[in-house]
């Protein structure tokens, strides 16, 4: 089968990744629950956090099952969280962003970027970490991309992960050095490796500048709802470079003048 051919049944079927997202949501939803918890992903039968009782099929279609049991175990009754309808949802709407905002092949691997970054927000959110198991595929994958798309571009894009994780290193570095403490991760300059990696070094500046943005936009806003920001208080950075990778990716580099 051609490239050509395979590009064509990729773009007639672009609906097949809105029909699969909640399902890649809840199999997300399970990565960020065990990954950090050095607990199996593919192997591991999915059981009820509070009575232990293995989960039936039924028991496990993305949102239908939640609402079906009226969001209590089947089994001992106790309430369900909000967690995995939430994060279902959130990979069906990564999948239909994509389907409205690029065609072709390259939506199925714009679905692929969104579920991984949702991935690493979510995580970093609960568990202040960024695992390299999802970061570092995802700079390679973002190479390879590029390579299927024009090869010519690649050492572009090779550049930019390496301007990517540098910058945050020189930044992290120094700050741990002024303040005898940690600021930003090294996880955090991966992350910026990888996004250097699928939008250039066209779109490194628009990532720092949207990800710092909407990171002191929400700041601001908590603090304006009363919150207790203190100085020394851990507030994931990733969450905001994830989405910032997110919009240049899909809309192009910030434009400067």
């Amino acid at each position: 089968m051609t490239e050509n051919a395979i590009g064509a049944i990729l773009t007639i079927l672009w609906w097949v990744p809105i029909l699969a997202a909640p399902f890649i949501g809840s199999f997300l939803g399970v990565v960020v629950e065990r990954l950090p918890e050095g607990e199996p992903l593919v192997f591991g039968r999915s059981r009820c956090d509070y009575c232990g009782h293995t989960l039936a099929v039924r028991d496990l279609i993305p949102l239908v099952s939640w609402f079906a049991a009226q969001r209590r175990c089947r089994y001992c009754g106790t309430p369900l969280g909000w967690f995995y309808p939430n994060i279902e949802v959130a990979a069906l709407l990564v999948a239909i962003w994509a389907a409205l905002t690029i065609s072709g092949p390259m939506m199925w691997v714009s679905c692929g970027l969104g579920w991984a970054l949702l991935t690493l927000a979510v995580i970093d959110i609960r568990h202040l970490i960024l695992p390299d198991v999802i970061t570092l595929p995802l700079l390679a994958g973002g190479l390879v991309t590029i390579f299927a798309i024009d090869p010519s571009m690649l050492d572009q894009h090779a550049l930019a992960a390496v301007l990517g994780f540098g910058v945050f290193w020189l930044i992290a570095t120094g700050y741990r050095k002024l303040r005898g403490q940690e600021g930003l991760g090294l996880g955090d300059a991966k992350l910026l490796a990888a996004a250097g990696a699928w939008v250039s070094w066209q779109g490194l500046p628009g990532v720092v500048f949207f990800g710092a943005a909407s990171a002191l936009l929400v700041v601001l806003l908590r603090i304006a709802l009363g919150a207790d920001i203190g100085s020394r208080r851990h507030l994931p950075f990733g969450p905001y470079l994830c989405l910032a990778t997110w919009l240049v990716w899909l809309y192009g580099p910030l434009l400067l003048g």
